[in-house]
């Protein structure tokens, strides 16, 4: 029979604080009854020991950085060697007031572009659609044709700067005028870097700004991979993108799971298309959001470049080291912002912005503070970006690579990141991919479930957001916003009408009946989506062709 002094012998340390140090303490003063719970809802343990992480075996989990699996980073530098690229979002009005802000931005020290366009151009819509009106500029620049792109990047040399551009159904369409945009300027497609995001499932999933159904809406990728591979090798084909399924209401590892099986799912499919893995994976980027409970985010975006380095080489076999290595951007999170209290969001953006880059982002956007009220002011964008600049120049926290990486708590929520990810892979393995998952509704399912759930905790005070159900200011001052009238939308649509007068309309019908023909069979659509642009089709031309051919997808509700 084990003696008593034998079970003091192999009580763990932990277990030893909480009997002797701990218990004497919440005799006398219990702790608050509020649970202890991520923003996701996960719980947490007062304390972390050695105790949690006992599973972890440093040579495996967690090398130094640059080596397999990247848990603490894929460059042994860190940002000793190169800051992260500081890409502010942009974009509103016409393209000339767009134009401006990029100029401003690059003069305050901006290091990249990000394009934000407005909705008639994300679904795929000219200035003249009934579906357009009241919407042409407002949360977005206005792009319809080349002509359009031409103003938007005047004076900009496409050769010498990165640019992102968020857009995805027409993804294929708007990359298309960026390229002849950069041909006209005499830049070499092969030198060209730069991302468009391009991700459809997170559409299907999250955001819904989707065109055709999802199955011809992959060939679209595979068909940019393909033509990536060959005429653009720098350019990155797609940015699989966690944040807009975080803004839904997901939670930190739905984000992490759903995002990387949607990247499983991008990769299967080139390689269904005939692709090499080593060929277009290493052009593939990921997009997070970086959320207010601090070191969840920062356990996430570690488990993030854990788990896709063993997807690569285990799954899929992959051999080039870019295959492994996961480059991500990250984005404050636009959900927590409040309009109450507009001047707090600058204190949250700065947390989540320090989480990015403690997490290892590779590229950042920081939130203004006037976003929930409406497209940022001139001078809101510059302070996001400034706060970018503190964090890099004055924080200290670039001089080392992966400063959190040990601590006992951040490793275990890594851990918890990393198996609840492999969990959710394999239910959806099970439904036959990602695919066949958004089909059935699965991932729509669990992200509103929890977003449901947040908000309860929000309603019932378990969860405190400052302005809005605690500390509440009820004489508050009103701040000065960016106002977008419809100047934009008349300037947009004169210029239609004078377009489609001027350009040689035989040369885009023909264009445009060869786009179809080419969707009917199986060749590359990027070739003669390039022809339209050329002749000056427009975006709503272009994606009614391919209507034509595709049709639309209605997503069907699912129980």
């Amino acid at each position: 029979m084990k003696s008593a002094a034998a079970d003091v012998r192999t009580e763990t340390a932990k277990a030893r604080w909480e009997r002797e140090v701990l218990a004497p303490v919440l005799q006398k003063t219990p702790e608050r009854s509020e649970a202890f719970t991520t923003i996701s809802g996960r719980p947490i343990d007062r304390l972390y020991t050695r105790d949690d992480v006992g599973e972890l075996d440093e040579a495996r989990d967690t090398p130094p950085p640059g080596e397999f699996p990247y848990t603490r980073g894929i460059h042994p530098t860190g940002y000793r060697g190169k800051l992260w690229t500081m890409r502010q979002f942009a974009g509103f009005g016409t393209p000339e007031e767009t134009n401006e802000r990029y100029k401003q931005l690059l003069e305050a020290g901006g290091t990249g572009l990000s394009v934000a366009f407005d909705l008639p151009t994300l679904m795929g819509r000219d200035p003249d659609h009934p579906l357009s009106l009241g919407e042409v500029g407002k949360c977005g620049v206005s792009v319809m044709s080349l002509a359009d792109m031409e103003r938007l990047f005047e004076g900009i040399t496409l050769a010498d700067i990165t640019t992102s551009m968020t857009i995805n159904s027409p993804a294929p369409m708007i990359f298309a005028m960026y390229l002849v945009v950069a041909e006209q300027q005499g830049a070499d497609w092969k030198t060209l870097s730069g991302t468009i995001q391009n991700d459809i499932l997170k559409e299907f999933i999250a955001q819904k700004e989707y065109i055709f159904p999802p199955r011809p809406s992959m060939r679209l990728i595979t068909d940019i991979f393909q033509f990536c591979t060959k005429d653009v090798p720098k350019w990155n084909t797609i940015s699989v993108s966690g944040y807009h399924i975080r803004e839904a209401g997901a939670t930190a590892l739905q984000e992490l799971a759903f995002t990387l099986r949607d990247g499983i799912e991008y990769v299967q499919w080139g390689i269904d298309a005939g692709l090499d893995v080593d060929d277009f994976v290493p052009r593939m980027s990921f997009f997070f959001n970086a959320h207010s409970d601090f070191f969840e985010e920062i356990a996430k975006y570690r488990a993030a470049r854990k788990i896709w380095a063993r997807v690569m080489r285990e799954r899929f076999g992959a051999k080039s080291e870019r295959s492994l290595k996961l480059r991500f951007h990250t984005q404050t999170a636009g959900v927590s912002l409040t309009a109450q209290q507009p001047y707090n969001n600058v204190v949250r953006t700065a947390l989540q912005a320090l989480s990015g880059v403690l997490g290892g982002t590779n590229s950042l956007h920081t939130n203004s503070l006037d976003e929930a009220l409406a497209l940022p002011t001139a001078e809101a964008a510059t302070l996001a970006l400034r706060t970018q600049q503190v964090i890099a120049c004055e924080s200290g926290v670039t001089n080392v690579v992966d400063p959190l990486g040990g601590s006992f708590f951040v490793e275990r929520l890594t851990l918890d990141m990393e198996e609840g990810a492999y969990k959710y892979f394999d239910a959806i393995d099970r439904m036959g991919g990602m695919v066949a998952a958004v089909e059935a509704g699965f991932p729509q399912r669990e992200i509103a479930e929890s977003s449901y759930r947040y908000q309860q905790a929000v309603e019932k005070k378990e969860k405190v957001v400052v302005g809005v159900n605690g500390f509440v200011d009820t004489d508050e001052a009103p701040i000065s916003i960016l106002y977008i009238d419809d100047q934009a939308s008349d300037l947009q649509l004169a210029r239609l009408a004078q377009l489609r007068q001027t350009r040689d309309n035989a040369r885009v019908a023909a264009a445009l009946d060869t786009l179809k023909d080419v969707a009917r069979g199986t060749g590359n659509t990027m070739y003669p989506l390039l022809e339209c642009v050329r002749a000056y089709a427009t975006v709503g031309e272009m994606c009614d062709a391919l209507r034509e051919v595709w049709g639309e997808y209605e997503e069907v509700p699912s129980i």
